[in-house]
């Protein structure tokens, strides 16, 4: 039932729906746009509505512009090459499944690492117009408050430079942020065939990267808590299992074994070796190699990767290859047993690598290599020659997937100046804290329905934030994919109802002032009488 009344030149609408966007909507000339009176569908009319936004986009376009003109035709990753190499004849990897392959390979007839940055460029651009698009329209959100929410996803040099390299993340993120606009902007009024988009959407995400798997579970979660139709969250559950169904299969069949990897045990048994004690977890026979801690290696183990890539790690004593189902196996068993048995230990670790996040300086981690990748370069170094399958080295993949020089070139102006832009112009980690504090707050007001439509990107960020510090190990590239998403919820904070409620706790704070300061005056008043 539906009651309109006029009030003030502005219409109320309240509809007897619990969620916060249908329960009271303002219309006013502060909150919605004007429609212009000709001319409104064309792209002028369009860049004239949102001529902050246009200049803002452009802005971060140039930028990307000149990243692709000062490093060609793209810039590399030691992943990069195991990507590639399953494109260039696919397989399923068994370190991580095939998502981006399966686009490199679709691009393979281009012959361009250029084109696949500069797509990935586009990627980075097209989630900030989601993300302007989602706040103006859905949530209400001025033209200036919308545009501050994508800077820093258009500004930040290093989003700017991971989109440049030839990784997965970039178009993680990109479905990250598709799924979450797409969802948000139905609102409860999701249809199975939107729920089967999303599906769809999550599935890619998930073949892309495996840590898709959580935001999934993150989805679901949201639906049930916002009381979504069933026939809404069977239709997202079931296509978005089609995919991986379709891939599980496909691994089945070249491994003999259903999965997505062979790595989820290796990697974390990687995370639990800074404190595993063979004392406390008293593992079986099979498993005691593990134990053999660093104390008895020639070189020491600084970071939980060490445990898998280092030669000297006791990993290396499993009799078998690394990432086999044999060796996963026994990986994970033991770093189970860690866990069980020091629980402790392993929420100190993860709680260290998660604050590690929100530091304000970014610091050398994991190793300058690893480091110097995430930065435009002032050298171009070469690719690298190790060996792989078929025969084959990294630097040639990339030679034949180019049919060219696959090797990045330097070119000035343009690398001076995106390398200088970058060294000054990021986020940084407190700040994003700081922006996720902010959508937290949001939340609050509305915590009788589980902080309404800003809890899906808010849990998904921090979720995608927890996932990688609790499984393997804290990396900077983990964290760009979840700014977006954190932007949202901060953003959402200042519009509908949770800006009401927060502006009716702020005048009540203000009116009990105001009542105990006259209560204060009228009693220093009393006392103030002659007897």
């Amino acid at each position: 039932m539906t009651n309109a009344g006029e009030r003030g030149g502005s219409t109320v609408v309240t509809n007897t729906r619990s969620d916060e966007e249908s329960q009271v909507t303002t219309v006013d000339e502060n909150v919605t746009e004007k429609t212009p009176a000709a001319g409104g569908s064309g792209l002028r009319a369009v860049v004239r509505r949102h001529k902050m936004f246009t200049v803002v986009l452009a802005i971060g376009a140039l930028l990307r512009l000149i990243a692709v003109l000062g490093y060609r035709p793209a810039s590399w990753f030691n992943d990069s090459f195991d990507y590639l190499h399953v494109a260039m004849a696919p397989y399923p990897h068994p370190i991580r499944p095939d998502g981006y392959s399966f686009l490199l390979w679709i691009l393979k007839p281009v012959h361009s690492f250029m084109l696949i940055a500069t797509i990935q460029h586009l990627m980075g651009l097209a989630s900030a117009v989601m993300i302007y698009a989602l706040l103006r329209k859905r949530f209400g959100l001025p033209g200036w408050g919308a545009s501050l929410a994508t800077f820093p996803v258009l500004y930040d040099g290093y989003q700017i430079q991971l989109e440049h390299l030839i990784l997965s993340d970039t178009m993680f993120g990109f479905l990250l942020v598709s799924i979450v606009t797409l969802l948000l902007w139905h609102g409860r009024d999701l249809t199975w065939k939107t729920g089967a988009l999303a599906g769809l959407l999550l599935g890619l995400a998930t073949l892309t990267r495996s840590v898709g798997t959580p935001v999934l579970l993150a989805v679901i979660v949201y639906f049930l808590l916002r009381r979504i139709k069933w026939r809404v969250i069977v239709a997202t559950v079931a296509v978005c299992a089609l995919p991986l169904a379709a891939y599980a299969g496909w691994f089945w069949s070249y491994y003999g074994k259903p999965g997505m990897t062979m790595s989820s045990g290796v990697f974390l048994y990687a995370r639990v070796s800074a404190f595993a004690d063979c004392n406390k977890i008293k593992p079986p026979v099979t498993e005691y190699a593990l134990c053999k801690n660093n104390k008895t290696s020639h070189t020491p183990l600084v970071f939980s990767q060490d445990a898998i890539w280092n030669r000297n790690s006791p990993f290396h004593r499993i009799p078998d290859q690394r990432f086999t189902d044999d060796q996963n196996r026994v990986a994970s068993d033991f770093a189970k047993r860690a866990i069980m048995a020091q629980p402790l230990d392993y929420l100190q670790v993860v709680g260290k690598d998660f604050l590690f996040t929100f530091r304000w300086k970014r610091t050398v981690f994991p190793d300058r290599a690893t480091y110097d990748m995430y930065q435009f370069s002032k050298k171009s170094a070469a690719l690298p020659t190790w060996r792989m399958s078929r025969d084959r080295t990294a630097a040639s993949e990339a030679h034949a997937y180019e049919q060219g020089n696959a090797r990045t070139r330097i070119v000035d102006p343009w690398a001076t100046t995106i390398r200088t832009y970058q060294r000054f112009a990021h986020l940084p980690g407190t700040l994003l804290g700081g922006i996720l504090i902010v959508g937290l707050a949001g939340l609050i007001p509305l915590w009788r329905r589980w902080g309404g439509a800003a809890l899906l990107p808010w849990i998904t960020a921090t979720g995608l934030l927890l996932v990688p510090p609790a499984t393997a190990e804290f990396d900077y590239r983990y964290v760009l994919p979840t700014v977006p998403l954190a932007c949202m919820a901060a953003a959402i904070t200042f519009s509908g109802e949770p800006r009401r409620k927060l502006a009716r706790l702020a005048r009540s704070v203000r009116r009990r002032g105001a009542a105990a300061d006259e209560e204060s005056t009228s009693s220093s008043s009393g006392d103030a009488l002659p007897a």
